[in-house]
């Protein structure tokens, strides 16, 4: 029987590495789609380079960072000071690049349908839904409707843990005996991670209640 193909956005952080290996776990042929949107670091982009080969999976990296001329003002890819503090907190919502989650979703689907793959992957969880609008249930709801019927082919937008916390991702994650020294999370692009933003945040919140330490290397 041929496994059937699924696309995974993977940016190279530890949700979207867990969503990955779940779906080669689970069999499909995958393929993975990174993006070069203009952040403000491309060391994610290394890290998911390597975890894809270290995978075998197929893996492209496309370069759509000319959209900062449309999309700029988020501390992402702008000029903008990366908040510190915790993920959920106001001041986070400066990591919000306007729209991108439906702009990397509908070329993912683009790919798919090229592929003749059915599905499409990313890794949007509950703790996501505070700040960022695209990765919200109602969000995933309406891009599934309109996914379903945007082609002649029908894609399925999949967020395995959409209604779970990053807790629960690293917990399925260690399950698995997944290797998180292959992810890259931190906002800032420096030799360690900083620690401080709310992305390394929520990351180390993650490994305490798991009652594990990140193997990743932080900043003092």
């Amino acid at each position: 029987m041929t496994a059937s193909k699924v696309v995974v956005i993977f940016s190279g952080g530890m949700d979207s590495f867990t969503v990955l290996n779940m779906a080669v776990k689970d069999g499909a042929e995958v393929y993975a789609l990174s993006f070069d949107y203009g952040q403000r670091h491309k060391k994610e982009l290394v890290y998911a380079a390597n975890a894809c080969k270290s995978l075998g999976v197929k893996h492209k990296i496309i370069d759509i960072s000319a959209i900062n001329e449309l999309i700029g003002g988020s501390s992402l890819t702008s000029d903008i000071a990366v908040a510190e503090g915790h993920y959920e907190q106001e001041s986070m919502r400066t990591t919000v690049v306007p729209n991108r989650n439906m702009i990397l979703l509908s070329m993912a689907v683009g790919y798919a349908v090229s592929l003749g793959a059915n599905k499409v992957y990313y890794g949007a969880h509950s703790g996501d839904h505070a700040i960022y609008p695209d990765c919200r249930p109602e969000f995933v709801e309406r891009m599934n409707d309109v996914c379903a019927i945007a082609n002649y082919e029908a894609v399925e937008i999949v967020t395995p843990f959409l209604h779970q916390s990053k807790i629960a991702i690293l917990t399925a994650g260690l399950d698995m005996g997944l290797d998180y020294a292959q992810t890259w999370t931190c906002y800032n692009g420096r030799e360690h991670a900083c620690g401080k933003c709310g992305a390394c945040q929520e990351r180390l919140e993650a490994f305490a209640k798991n009652g594990k330490k990140d193997p990743l290397e932080y900043e003092a």
